[in-house]
């Protein structure tokens, strides 16, 4: 549906050459990948452990067995595709109006969009290294590996490029982003419910008058949008860029 925000939204781009759009897992779910905190997400799956545990630091350390089966089957989502949002993001940023994206997602999906400026603060699952000997494996390795992935140079562990709970984000990436942030002049918010810290912290570092919050779901920040629209972020972003 298009409303009258997501009419605004379109004349404020229009306006605008120094966008920021900072994005959660609701931008993937429209490639069929589940978010973590809907109906469907990953967090209502049943589990012999739950996934905030399977995904945590400690975890990979003392089952890393039982995390390669949970993070191959549901975290590794090569065949999917971008959508909507990836490709009109992508477009933005060709036009010269998308300075940065800032993205909790792991897939990867931005940057097979066509996206170049992308900052990643939860990693990414295209990136996976051995812990012995550093070397650099890509997803697909990782996903057709039988068991625990081991190095192909030297055999030992493999671990995920991908920040795990009890793990910090990485400074570079984090500096890049509220650099990003601190410095446009519209920062669009999308399919995130802003309940993860410190990545939510981010919003603290805009202090311009076009915060837009996409999101289908109310989130704490809502009171602070100077545009809130509740509808889908793929057709809500293909309507700004046509």
């Amino acid at each position: 549906m298009i409303t009258e925000s997501t009419k605004q939204l379109k004349e404020w781009i229009e306006q605008s050459d120094n966008i920021v759009f900072f994005g959660g897992a609701g931008v993937s779910t429209e490639s069929g990948i589940p978010d973590f905190r809907s109906v469907d997400g990953l967090y209502n799956m049943k589990y012999k452990f739950p996934p905030e545990t399977i995904l945590s630091h400690s975890f990979f350390c003392n089952n890393i067995g039982e995390f390669y089966e949970f993070y191959k089957d549901k975290l590794l989502n090569l065949d999917a595709k971008p959508n909507k949002a990836h490709l009109a993001l992508a477009e933005l940023e060709r036009r010269g109006k998308l300075r940065a994206i800032i993205t909790q997602n792991i897939d990867g999906l931005h940057q097979a969009a066509g996206s170049q400026t992308v900052y990643e603060i939860h990693g990414s699952v295209h990136r996976n290294y051995c812990v012995n000997c550093g070397a650099l494996h890509d997803a697909r390795y990782m996903k057709d590996f039988p068991g625990i992935p081991a190095c192909s140079k030297c055999g030992r562990l493999l671990k995920p490029d991908v920040v795990l709970y009890q793990e910090g984000l990485d400074q570079h990436t984090v500096n890049c982003s509220i650099d990003a942030i601190e410095n446009c002049d519209m920062l669009i918010i999308g399919g995130t419910s802003l309940s993860v810290y410190p990545a939510s912290g981010l919003i603290d570092y805009y202090h311009g008058n076009k915060l837009v919050l996409i999101n289908k779901s109310a989130t704490q920040y809502d009171s602070r949008a100077d545009l809130l629209i509740s509808e889908s972020i793929g057709e809500t972003l293909d309507y700004c860029i046509n």
